[in-house]
This record gives structure tokens, C-alpha cells and sequence, in this order.
């Protein structure tokens, strides 16, 4: 895992969860789910299961809950 995530150049945190504990810790029911966390740590976004499932739109979806982070003042 270590060597995709340097060879994809991904400098976010990447969470592994072979234990299934932060599965349970977070109430988890769909996989995959996508959280989008703020600079304070906080999740202010989720989407549980494909982001294009059937044309659902979660990509672009998830991709504006970013950006509007991003342009939130630090």
C-alpha cells in the first residue's frame, strides 16, 4: 500500500483498516464510503457506496464539498 500510495504521488493521509476497527469505530455499513475531513479534523461530508453508481454523480458531488473547503479561511 505504501509503495502505490508514493508511486500515485498521494500526499493526503491514507487510512488502512485491515482489523475493521475504525470500520466499527465510524458505524460503517457500505463500502466503499468517502469522507471529506476539514482542517480541524472534523468529517462535514460522507458518501456511502460508488461515487458512479448508476450516473449518482458522486465524484463531482465530492469534488465541490472539497473545493468549498478549500476556500473556507483557515
Amino acid at each position: 500500500m505504501q509503495k502505490k500510495v508514493k508511486e500515485l504521488g498521494i500526499t493526503y493521509p491514507v487510512l488502512t483498516d485491515p482489523e475493521g476497527e475504525n470500520w466499527k469505530r465510524w458505524g460503517q455499513r457500505w463500502w466503499p464510503t468517502v469522507y471529506v475531513i476539514d482542517r480541524q479534523g472534523r468529517a462535514r461530508y460522507r458518501w456511502a457506496g460508488e461515487l458512479e453508481w448508476k450516473g449518482a454523480g458522486g465524484e463531482a458531488i465530492t469534488t465541490r464539498q472539497i473545493q468549498d473547503l478549500l476556500r473556507e479561511k483557515p
